[in-house]
């Protein structure tokens, strides 16, 4: 049985996605149950379990995270305004064991979100 997560699977290759952007530290795909018209995941290539798991050590990284958001959301024409969400824990709606961001946009987003 493998410890790997659904993302690290994705990430070697062992299972295909639809990859929207990849450099060395990061990989971003369009989600399989998209919650807006553009739904795209970007996963660091390190598996960090959740934000809360972070370290000093990631502060870079997670900088980087935010960045290629900001990046992905330009490419993707969302200049009407856009949402980055990430999920840490049960309640917080995190499903797969594996920091990740989600931006989503392209459709009015109602806020409080859940």
């Amino acid at each position: 049985m493998s410890d790997k997560t659904l993302f690290s699977k994705i990430i070697d290759r062992e299972i295909p996605a639809k990859i929207a952007y990849e450099d060395d530290d990061c990989i971003a795909l369009h989600d399989i149950n998209p919650q807006a018209p553009v739904h795209v995941l970007i996963i660091p290539k390190k598996p960090i379990p959740r934000l809360t798991e972070a370290t000093a050590e990631d502060q870079a990284l997670l900088g980087k995270l935010m960045l290629t958001a900001a990046s992905l959301a330009r490419q993707l024409e969302l200049d009407q305004g856009f949402r980055v969400v990430i999920n840490n824990g049960p309640f917080g709606g995190e499903s797969v064991p594996h920091l990740h961001v989600h931006l989503l946009g392209k459709r009015p987003l109602r806020w409080p979100p859940g």
